[in-house]
């Protein structure tokens, strides 16, 4: 088994026994990051209930790990231990001169696992641990490309979303339910997780679910609140976007939820307006509704294709052409500054007051002082 592992890839293999003495779990889907690290304790200590010792990367101290790998564990696990390091971007950059020949030259049975988000794979610590140990990618499948816009493998992420409901819900899922859920969901894989769980309640162990339950059950007024809120937002009347707004964060535990949902779909407008654009350059003006059926719009349910046409054409070339800056604006801001669900909404609001702004039609003062302020 190579060394550099997608989680997807890893958790096929199925490995019975982890070797490796340092392991890396990077990248920024925590579903993932949490499936990767319940296999690597299961591989590391059995199915038993041996401990595993956690440290805070923030604060943790090169000797406190150090003195837990070199201890041997009295009960479970084989006499192996696991330490895992939280959060460990900051221990990384302080202790890295440690590292390094650790990973080089460490035949400790025990294990330690560094949980980082960003992992360069330009630096020596990456390539010691890509040939001595083992490093697990959790992030959302991407097509390999040349380009700096990351595309995300669709059908890999599809075929994982109907295995999973397979082998964790114990139900089947039809390969157009599967497309619908990650339509109106996102690939966010937590919460993807959560609606089938909620999806399998509805059917027997080993019944299929089709793509009119995934409508009714996934859908339904969240689906049809959020297509409100896009066309207030699009037609530039911000009090009732922000009202459906309020009206959706009611359902949800973090606003970070929604952004999901929300940035599926003006993602997929965004790429509706490159498609035109490049079509132009060319000479060429395709009509809107082959235009969107290529940035994968679905006619599901009926009359969805004509809707989203009359949204982008309330869009408008000027919005829909920041759309891709204004996500990234967003994502960035929802994993750092914004992490927080109080400050989290702010993000929300402000891409909506964003859309709704430009078009011509007053944002009410209040509205907009609240989101610059943020």
């Amino acid at each position: 088994m190579p060394n550099t592992l997608h989680v997807f890839d890893y958790l096929s293999a199925q490995a019975p026994v982890l070797s490796a003495a340092v392991c890396v779990v990077f990248g920024d889907e925590p579903f993932l990051k949490r499936l990767a690290l319940q296999s690597i304790r299961r591989q590391v200590l059995g199915d038993g209930d041996t401990p595993v010792e956690s440290f805070d990367g923030t604060t943790a101290q090169w000797r406190d790990v150090h003195d837990e790998l070199g201890t041997v564990a009295l009960f479970g696990g084989g006499g192996r231990r696991l330490a895992v390091i939280d959060d460990a971007d900051d221990f990384v950059g302080r202790f890295r001169d440690k590292l390094e020949p650790y990973a080089e030259r460490s035949k400790s049975r025990n294990v330690l696992v560094l949980n980082v988000g960003t992992w360069a794979s330009n630096t020596r610590l990456y390539k010691l641990v890509d040939q001595f140990g083992l490093q697990i990618e959790c992030r959302v499948p991407q097509k390999a490309s040349s380009s700096k816009n990351k595309v995300i493998d669709e059908p890999r992420l599809l075929n994982w979303i109907v295995a999973w409901s397979h082998s964790h819900h114990g139900v089947k899922l039809a390969p157009k339910a599967a497309r619908l859920m990650l339509d109106l969901v996102g690939p966010e894989l937590g919460l993807l997780d959560q609606d089938l769980a909620k999806l399998a309640l509805f059917v027997p162990s080993g019944g299929q679910i089709s793509p009119e339950m995934v409508q009714e059950v996934i859908g339904g007024w969240r689906a049809k609140t959020v297509w409100e809120l896009l066309d207030a937002a699009c037609d530039g009347n911000a009090a009732e976007a922000l009202l459906q707004f309020e009206r959706l964060l009611q359902s949800v535990d973090h606003p970070i939820a929604l952004f999901g949902q929300f940035s599926w779909s003006l993602r997929r407008f965004a790429a509706a307006t490159r498609l035109y654009q490049r079509a132009e350059r060319q000479g060429k003006r395709p009509p809107l509704r082959d235009v969107l059926g290529q940035a994968r719009f679905r006619d599901w349910p009926k009359g969805t294709l004509q809707r989203a046409e009359e949204q982008l054409k309330q869009m408008g070339r000027e919005r829909a052409g920041q759309l891709y800056r204004w996500l990234l604006e967003a994502d960035l801001g929802l994993k750092g500054s914004h992490s927080s669900p109080s400050r989290a909404r702010f993000v929300l609001e402000r891409l909506i007051l964003r859309l709704a702004k430009q078009s011509g039609r007053r944002v009410p003062p209040a509205a907009e002082a609240k989101s610059r302020h943020s």
